[in-house]
């Protein structure tokens, strides 16, 4: 059985984010309709926004010459707020005043001007946010504050084999909205929509996620769950397919990322379904109106899919109902890896859930996010990847003492790639 899927259109301008506050009624204004496809992309696209212009679209060039400039911008958004100088308190906003000697204060700044405040109060922060950190936490610092590169052919060519994945088991529909508790309805509406199909039919993909974890609010998709018919007992088989240029294996790095997001799609789901989802602190944090009428599209849909609903309160009670009736996760996770050439299976990696590395690697990533220190390099043995980092000529890492690039060694790894699906 094919389900409908919901992605939407929004009526705002393209620089309001789906937090902001939503127009009145009786606005004249213009309005432009604005795609949003998934909750990864939407991140990357916030954080290039969110940059200065002037970043944004400078050169290699000029970025090499700036990389002092670049450095400074990493210690005052970073633990060393006290011991910078006066100076370089302009290349960065909010910064706060520096030098201070009131700890109170320091812990103040350190909040006001951390990449999680700076970026993602708003929404959140995305698993590909975890992902990313702990691949390299100076490139996300880098992608923060002057945007991601333009995605590769083969970054591409991964999206779109994920597209056709979602399509054999589910259309996807285009809605209408208007605010942000239509934003998050519609997330939470594709929850549902997809845990019911899981229950029924075994199979689901691309399930959207929203939970609580380690202190902050993260969301994600998964690309695909499987519900064992057989057994007596079922529980959802999580899986990600990760598509490879080349026909060989990635290397244990890339290996190692792909069983953090698996290992936080299993958290996420485990949490939902086995707590209470804390409706007031998710309505408070992103200061949404549980009473909102929705949009008419929205409230057709929900109707249609049997679950009429006037408010994004009445999407929260039946998003309530939905998790209790499923079970936690298998304790194993299954990543997918694929020839992009012809889809031909190249090898799986079953593993078992980690609880307690999860939980290092996600504080870990949070100490950066938080600006509790500055972001770290990637460790010696892993130095290859600055080799196909669009940042490598900036990066402090790859500089010798007297600023020039220093070359960086290819350590022996099979077919050495940026993650991506």
């Amino acid at each position: 059985m094919t389900l409908h899927r919901l992605s939407h259109t929004m009526s705002q301008s393209p620089t309001q984010s789906p937090s902001s506050p939503t127009t009145n009624s009786d606005d004249k204004a213009a309005k432009i309709p604005i795609e949003i496809i998934t909750n990864e992309e939407m991140a990357l696209i916030e954080a290039a926004f969110a940059a200065t212009a002037t970043a944004a679209a400078m050169p290699s060039a000029q970025l090499r010459r700036n990389s002092m400039s670049i450095c400074s911008i990493t210690l005052l958004s970073k633990r060393g707020l006290s011991v910078c100088t006066a100076t370089a308190s302009s290349d960065i906003e909010d910064s706060g005043r520096v030098g201070s000697n009131s700890p109170q204060k320091n812990k103040k700044n350190r909040v006001m001007t951390s990449f999680l405040h700076r970026f993602r109060r708003g929404r959140g922060l995305s698993v590909t946010d975890i992902t990313g950190t702990e691949w390299c936490e100076k490139q996300m610092e880098f992608i923060l504050l002057f945007g991601k590169p333009q995605k590769t052919k083969a970054m591409q060519a991964g999206s779109a084999r994920h597209v056709v994945l979602e399509e054999e088991v589910i259309k996807r529909v285009k809605v209408h909205v208007e605010s942000a508790e239509d934003v998050w309805a519609l997330k939470f509406m594709n929850f549902i929509v997809g845990a019911n199909q899981l229950l029924f039919d075994g199979l689901t993909r691309e399930l959207p996620l929203v939970g609580f974890i380690e202190g902050v609010w993260m969301v994600g998709i998964i690309d695909e769950i499987r519900m064992p018919v057989s057994e007596s007992e079922r529980f959802p088989i999580l899986v990600d397919t990760k598509t490879r240029v080349q026909a060989t294996l990635p290397g244990e790095p890339q290996r190692r990322n792909g069983r953090l997001q698996l290992m936080c799609y299993k958290h996420m789901w485990d949490t939902l379904v086995a707590e209470k989802f804390p409706s007031q602190k998710f309505l408070d944090f992103f200061s949404l109106n549980p009473n909102h009428i929705l949009s008419p599209e929205i409230r057709e849909n929900t109707a249609k899919s049997g679950f009429p609903s006037e408010t994004l309160n009445d999407v929260l009670r039946y998003l309530g109902n939905s998790c209790s009736a499923l079970p936690q996760a298998y304790d194993r996770l299954l990543l997918r890896y694929e020839l992009q050439d012809d889809q031909s299976l190249l090898g799986e990696d079953e593993f078992a859930y980690e609880p307690s590395w999860l939980k290092d690697q996600i504080e870990s990533c949070l100490e950066f996010w938080q600006g509790k220190r500055e972001a770290s390099y990637p460790p010696m043995e892993e130095r290859w990847k600055c080799r196909f980092c669009k940042f490598a000529s900036a990066c402090p890492a790859n500089s010798n003492p007297d600023g020039s690039p220093s070359e960086t060694k290819n350590e022996a790894i099979l077919s050495p790639e940026l993650p991506h699906k």
